[in-house]
C-alpha cells in the first residue's frame, strides 16, 4: 500500500499525536523520556499522512571541537504504518537536513537489541561502532560525544 507521506517539523499541535506514537513503540521508561526529549534543545522531524503524525525523528546537533555533528536520538512510527520504509524517510530526511546544517557525521542512537531499529539504520548505511570506534574517531573527546548525545 502507497501512501501520501509528508516530512515537516514538528509544530505544537502535534505533541499529543507524537505522544501516541510514543507509547505505542517504547517502554515506558523510555517513553518518559523520548517525550520530554520534545521540549529539549533540537529538533523533531514528524511524518504526516492524512492530516495524522504517523512518526517522528528526535533530532540534536553538537560541536566538538571546531566540527559540527548530528545525532538522530528518538525515531518511532506508529505500529499501523510500520514496514512502509516511513523510518527511513524520517532517517533519510534527518541526515539530509543534519548536511545541510554543515554536520561533519551524523549518529544514530538505538538499543543493540533493537532489531528492527538496527535493520533500517544499516540499510540506511549507519554502522555500528563500539565504545572503540567512537575513541578512534573522537579520541580523548569521546566523552564530549557521550555528553553531548
Amino acid at each position: 500500500m502507497d501512501i501520501d507521506l509528508v516530512m515537516r517539523q514538528m509544530s505544537e499541535t502535534d505533541r499529543e499525536q507524537i505522544k501516541q506514537v510514543i507509547d505505542l513503540s517504547f517502554p515506558r521508561l523510555y517513553g518518559f523520556f523520548a517525550i520530554h526529549s520534545l521540549y529539549e534543545e533540537g529538533q523533531v522531524l514528524v511524518a504526516e499522512t492524512s492530516k495524522k503524525v504517523v512518526g517522528f525523528a528526535k533530532l540534536i546537533d553538537f560541536h566538538i571541537e571546531d566540527k559540527k555533528y548530528g545525532c538522530i536520538l528518538w525515531i518511532a512510527v506508529h505500529p499501523s504504518y510500520r514496514r512502509k520504509r516511513i523510518a527511513a524517510s524520517l532517517t533519510n530526511n534527518g541526515v539530509k537536513k543534519f548536511k545541510q546544517d554543515g554536520a561533519n557525521a551524523v549518529f544514530a542512537s538505538t538499543q543493540r537489541r533493537n532489531v528492527a531499529a538496527l535493520s533500517v539504520l544499516s540499510l540506511e548505511c549507519f554502522r555500528r561502532m563500539s565504545f572503540f570506534d567512537l575513541w578512534h574517531f573522537f579520541g580523548w573527546r569521546v566523552f564530549q560525544f557521550y555528553m553531548a548525545i
